[in-house]
This record gives C-alpha cells, structure tokens and sequence, in this order.
C-alpha cells in the first residue's frame, strides 16, 4: 500500500520559515517524480513546487520561487519543502504528490499525479 505522509505544518509568523517533510512508503521512491501542492480555504489547489527523479530539475510557482525550496533524499524515500520568507498568502494545506511519469512542465498539473497524502496545514500570521 503507497502512503505519503506530510509533517513540519503549523503556525509560524510572517518571515519566518518552515520545512515540509513527505515519507512515503509503498513505492520505489527512486522512479518518482515529487510535487507539492497547497489548497488554501474556498480556493483551488495550487502546483509549488515539483522535483525530478534524480533531483537535477526543480519547478516552482512563480509566488514562491526565490523563498521555497524543494529537495529530495532518496535514501529515505523522502521529499521536502524548506520554505522561508513565509507570508500570509503562503497559509495553506500543503500536500506531497507522487508521479510515475517522465516528468517535465507536466508536473505542475495535479492530475498528473498517482498518488497524494493526506495534507499538512501551515498558518501564516501577520
């Protein structure tokens, strides 16, 4: 059974910072493609950012790029999101995506994802 599992979410003021760990289990880290999507209340999930399977190639949202960074340690079968400069705007649920494709400009688009985790919740006061 694939699981994902988000931690790291919680509340935090405007300029602070937090990183988001995934764990997944259940499928060969190594060959997946990693996303990040956040959802905040009455509106769309929204694509963050997505890493590559080797790592070499990252994706961001153009509200996040220059503040978040996404990596991965296949070792551990594990995705991050490090995210700083953290604004009010940034308050959402943020969820850790899988994908099995070969990756590229598709990996901003939810629906190309195989599997999801259940979410992690970040607050971002003013």
């Amino acid at each position: 059974q694939v699981q994902l599992v988000e931690s790291g979410g919680g509340l935090m003021q405007a300029g602070g910072s937090l990183r988001l760990s995934c764990a997944t289990s259940g499928l060969t880290f190594s060959t997946y493609a990693m996303g990040w999507f956040r959802q905040a209340p009455g509106k769309e999930r929204e694509f963050v950012a997505a890493i590559t399977v080797g790592g070499v190639t990252t994706y961001y949202a153009d509200s996040v790029k220059a503040r978040f960074t996404i990596s991965r340690d296949n070792a551990k079968n594990t995705v991050y999101l490090q995210m700083n400069s953290l604004k009010p705007e940034d308050t959402a649920v943020y969820y850790c995506a899988a994908d099995r494709g070969w990756g590229g400009e598709r990996l901003r688009r939810a629906y190309e994802y195989d599997y999801w985790g259940q979410g992690t919740p970040v607050t971002v006061s003013s």
